[in-house]
């Protein structure tokens, strides 16, 4: 994974996304399953200009899906990194 605009998919907005922001000074990004901590800590440094204090990942399953029929699917499954930056930093995404 070389390309940091690769990295970083979506912002993920929820509600413990929000209180992590207000009171942890965290934000909570959707990124591509196969980057690693430290990818991911130069992609959030490189585009958004900020200093990291600790990166956390979890690997989110996808959420069993069926259509009015029998055929079951899935849907894709995606990886939830939480991101602390260090004190005295903020970043205002909504």
């Amino acid at each position: 994974m070389k390309d940091i605009y690769q990295v970083i998919t979506n912002l993920h907005l929820s509600e413990k996304a929000t209180l992590l922001q207000e009171t942890n000074n965290e934000i909570v990004l959707k990124v591509d399953r196969r980057a690693n901590k430290l990818e991911i800590k130069h992609a959030v440094e490189t585009l958004f200009g900020k200093k990291v204090d600790s990166v956390r990942t979890a690997n989110c399953l996808g959420k069993a899906r069926r259509r009015r029929r029998a055929d079951a699917g899935r849907t894709n499954h995606w990886k939830k990194a939480i991101v602390r930056l260090v004190a005295g930093e903020s970043l205002d995404l909504v």
